[in-house]
This record gives structure tokens, sequence and C-alpha cells, in this order.
């Protein structure tokens, strides 16, 4: 004779069955969020690279007023980023998605002038080492059970301190100075990585099909700029320049 199930296997059943479904939906948006992140990181390469290898900065440098075109380009994404914030929460997702990609080619402008510094092969060591620590300490944020969001409001400030320190040091800073500031830059941004992860899992809703969508155009933000940043302070302290 067939045993039926109790009230209590058939909840038990339920319940699983709703983990597997939130589990995998989870799945999808951090896999969506990583997908976006990382496009936008190659988006950005692309535009640095190709304005690089047409001579952009070098014709930069030999214009007149190539100084004050230089740091307007260097500049512009930390403005820009400001504004996007809102407008990424609150305009339509399509505006959110066309400022997402339009950030990330207002950056490739900027890191074409990185590029034009140093070596390739301090570039690509960058590059790799910051893949493989970005990867581990997201999957850090990800996984752990401890809760990292008491320590954000801690590195935020950080990094308005580091923009800070970052300015003084464009013209009173010293090489050990700018050693210092690439040590903390990486020691931030490997914080902040861990922390957005955290918070980009935490921001997922079952079944809330447009309230994920932005949030994980939110999200892919945060890790982009957490990677971008992560290898600029890694070249600084590690890459070697041009002749």
């Amino acid at each position: 004779m067939e045993k039926k199930a109790t009230f209590f296997e058939k909840a038990g059943a339920a319940y699983g069955e709703r983990d597997f479904v939130y589990d995998e939906g989870l799945r999808k948006h951090m896999l969506s969020i990583y997908n976006m992140m990382a496009s936008g990181v190659l988006l950005t390469f692309i535009v640095g690279m190709g304005l690089q290898m047409l001579g952009m900065p070098a014709a930069l440098a030999a214009n007149p007023a190539g100084g004050v075109l230089t740091m307007i380009m260097i500049f512009s994404p930390l403005v820009y980023v400001f504004f996007m914030g809102r407008e990424i929460q609150a305009g339509s997702l399509a505006k959110g998605r066309f400022l997402y990609w339009s950030f990330c080619v207002l950056m490739g402008l900027s890191m074409a002038f990185v590029f034009e510094v140093y070596t390739g092969a301090s570039i690509a060591t960058a590059f790799l080492s910051t893949s493989v620590a970005f990867a581990g300490l997201s999957l850090y944020g990800y996984t752990t059970k401890s809760d990292l969001s008491p320590f954000r409001s801690f590195f935020v400030m950080a990094v308005w301190g580091l923009i800070g320190a970052s300015i003084i040091n464009m013209f009173f800073g010293t090489d050990l100075f700018s050693m210092a500031i690439s040590a903390a830059g990486v020691v931030i941004f490997s914080a902040l990585t861990a922390i957005d992860t955290q918070d980009a899992k935490r921001m997922y809703r079952e079944g809330h099909d447009e309230m994920n969508q932005r949030a994980a155009i939110w999200s892919a933000l945060a890790l982009y700029l957490d990677f971008i940043n992560l290898m600029l302070h890694l070249l600084r302290f590690i890459g070697i320049k041009k002749d």
C-alpha cells in the first residue's frame, strides 16, 4: 500500500522547490551582472586602446590646448558618474543601459592616456592580476555569511579621501606619496569588490523583473568601477612606464 505524504512532507517539498527556483533566479541575476560588467570593461579597453593606437594622447600633448582637453577627458568620468545614479534608479531601463554603456565609452577616453604611459606588458600583468583578485574577492562577497554592509560607509569615505589625495599628488606629490596612494587604493577597492558583490546579491527580489534589471545595471556599474580602479592602482604600483 502506497504511503501518503504527510502535510509536513508536502510543505518541505514545496519549500525545497521554492528554494531551487530562488537560487536559479539569483544565479541568472548575478550572471547578468557579471556579463554586463565584463562587457563594459571590454568596451572601455577597446575604446582606450583604439584611441591610443590612433595617436590621440600624443596629438593632444602636441596641441597648445591639449593640457586642458586632457584634464577634461581624464576627470569627465568622475563628474559623469555622479549624475548616473539617480537616473539609473528613477529613469527608464533603456536610459539606464544607455548611461552605463556611454560611461564605459567615456572611461575609454580616459584610459587611452593610461595606455600611452605604461608598457603593454605592464597593462597585461595588471589586468590579469586584477582579474584573479576580483574573482576571489567577489566570490568571498557572494558566499560569506558575515554582514559586510557596516564597512561600506568607511570605505566610501576612504574613496573620497583617495580622490583628494590623488588631486594633491598631481601638483605636490612625490614618488613615495604616489606609492602610498596606490597601495591604499588596492586595499580600498578590494574591500569594495566584496561589499558590492554582497549588495548585488541582496538586491535581488524574486519575481520582480523590472526591479531586478534596474538593480543589475546599478550593481554592474559598481563592480565595473571596482575592477577598473583596482587595476589602475595595481598598475601604478607595479607598472613600468614607457621610455
